[in-house]
């Protein structure tokens, strides 16, 4: 739709794209389905092509075709929480992800790279709409250490730099559970506990193919137990800081030594 309104208009991408302060190639990505437009984008594609809502509409339903069916009622409970409690044995919780890192745990996974891109782009936005909404949530969490080691030691000095960052946030708590601390429930699947605003608790469980979205009471509290348990084994914030940076030391070390010698790499 976007193609044949520029055309009717007998716009090039690159005068569509110079309008609205983009490039010609990423009008391009958006007419080739490799991108979704932003929504400040978008307004001015609208203004310019003096389009309906039909191209309004096709978008915000492209958007919702990133995030899985399963997860929707999830985010939606992200942008309702007061208090979020995530605990991930072996990756970063997505709301603490760098971008890089967030691109590089999707791209693992079975998605063609249009899909890689339009999820890392909604976790992005997964992200600002929380922590970064005007009363932000208090975000807890909890991760194995595991999780600081897995992956390209570029993108993990990155990711490590950035949660050692966040973890000065007033609204932001950042523990660890260390390899001495021992097996936990954490390492049967990672799940998150979102206290909402106006006082429910609703618990999501990550799995191989999908997640679960849980307010039955029963498995509200068997989590919230976890959650505990997990808790009583992670180290407290200076500590686990502690760890993260002596993790980023290795990460630089291994990054060095590729420089040095890189046809062991």
């Amino acid at each position: 739709m976007l193609k044949q309104m520029r055309m009717q208009l007998g716009m090039s991408q690159d005068a569509l794209g110079a309008e609205v302060h983009i490039s010609g190639s990423q009008i391009g990505n958006y007419e080739s389905g490799r991108s979704i437009p932003p929504d400040d984008v978008l307004a001015g594609l609208v203004a310019v092509l003096k389009a309906g809502p039909e191209l309004q509409e096709l978008a915000e339903r492209a958007r919702g075709e990133a995030v899985a069916p399963w997860l929707r009622s999830w985010v939606e409970n992200e942008r309702r929480a007061a208090i979020m409690r995530t605990c991930h044995a072996s990756l970063v919780p997505g709301l603490l992800q760098t971008e890089a890192y967030a691109r590089s745990v999707i791209a693992a996974g079975p998605h063609t790279e249009v899909q890689v891109e339009e999820i890392t782009r909604e976790r992005m936005a997964r992200q600002a709409a929380t922590l970064g909404r005007e009363d932000p949530l208090l975000l807890h969490a909890i991760i194995g250490e595991a999780a600081l080691r897995i992956g390209d030691s570029v993108i993990m000095k990155e990711q490590l730099d950035h949660l050692v960052g966040v973890g000065f946030l007033p609204n932001v708590v950042v523990r660890v559970v260390p390899f001495s601390a021992g097996p936990h429930p954490a390492l049967t699947g990672a799940f998150e506990i979102a206290t909402l605003i106006e006082g429910a608790t609703v618990v999501y469980r990550d799995s191989v193919d999908e997640g679960e979205v849980v307010t039955g009471l029963a498995t509200v509290r068997n989590v919230q137990r976890a959650w505990e348990l997990v808790s009583a084994r992670a180290l407290p914030c200076d500590l686990s800081r502690d760890l993260m940076i002596r993790v980023v030391d290795e990460h630089e070390h291994r990054i060095e030594l590729a420089k040095e010698h890189p046809e062991r790499h």
